[in-house]
């Protein structure tokens, strides 16, 4: 069909509301690392250092994932057709590989010094950890919101990464409390905290891999949105049928390859005209659809 949009201006608004969930998880969790680096350094408590990591990480993540929106809004040109949504992907999948290595580092490191003797840690530690618990499941809450509305897999997968640092920051809670109540006989537990924390760390970096993975492999979209899709283009009259419906995310947006079945009997303009309304009305129900391509297959044969 001739006069495709591309440029999908609707979704204009998704990605400002990205922007701004993202924006304040970057502040967040910039002031939580870099507390929690001096906390554990001062301390010398590796869990401390650990879930700073962990914080900065996520740091790392957003600015990866602010830049690729950034990208990912550029008009389309003669090399990239269909805009640079997939940006979004593409750094899901490197800051999920230098995430995974880190945490890998770090729990090789928590193994080594799980047998080492040093200071135990003082009672404003636990209040540090104790306030991350909370600060980061708010996180969570606000953002798994925003990812749902705007269908966003990074916003969704920085939820999630919230709520497993809610609970890696309660596993650092409960190791220095450990120490701190049991003395130099639970001084291990500030390691195996650390080691939570890893866990952590590389099961929400290895899922960041996956799903920006499986997008970059243009995996079908969730089965809710393609009954939508279904259900919306069969509201036009002449369509007798969908008989293939094909859709594949990009960044939060996404593209859809739709057969419909009309009358055989049918003008090749009137056939063209009905394609159109698919499109549009498809267009405007979908903010978050950047292109739609009809096609039309024979009714009943």
């Amino acid at each position: 069909m001739s006069g495709r949009r591309i440029l999908n201006e609707a979704a204009q608004p998704l990605y400002r509301e990205v922007t701004w969930a993202a924006s304040i998880g970057l502040v967040v969790n910039l002031v939580l690392g870099v507390s929690k680096l001096v906390a554990g350094v001062v301390t010398s408590s590796f869990a401390l250092m650990t879930d700073a990591v962990n914080s900065l990480g996520d740091v790392l993540t957003t600015i990866a994932v602010m830049v690729a929106i950034h990208f990912a809004q550029k008009p389309p040109d003669e090399t990239h057709p269909y805009g640079h949504t997939r940006a979004e992907a593409v750094a899901g999948v490197n800051v999920a590989l230098l995430v995974l290595i880190s945490a890998l580092a770090l729990g090789y490191e928590a193994i080594c010094r799980i047998t080492e003797v040093h200071p135990l840690p003082p009672l404003w530690t636990l209040l540090l950890a104790g306030a991350n618990v909370a600060i980061k499941e708010a996180l969570y809450r606000y953002k798994i919101r925003v990812g749902q509305r705007t269908k966003s897999s990074a916003i969704i997968a920085h939820a999630w990464d919230h709520r497993s640092d809610a609970f890696s920051s309660l596993a650092v809670l409960l190791g220095l409390g450990a120490v701190y109540l049991g003395g130099d006989d639970y001084i291990f537990a500030d390691e195996v905290a650390a080691l939570f924390v890893v866990a952590a760390i590389a099961w929400s970096s290895s899922k960041l891999f996956r799903s920006s993975a499986s997008e970059l492999m243009d995996a079908q979209a969730d089965s809710e949105l393609i009954e939508s899709i279904r259900r919306v283009a069969q509201e036009v009259p002449e369509v007798k049928g969908v008989e293939t419906l094909w859709v594949r995310k990009s960044g939060i947006e996404y593209l859809a390859d739709i057969h419909i079945e009309v009358d055989p009997e049918l003008s090749v303009r009137k056939g063209h005209i009905i394609g159109h309304k698919v499109r549009d009305l498809l267009l405007e129900r979908f903010v978050a659809l950047r292109d739609v391509l009809v096609h039309l297959e024979p009714w009943g044969e």
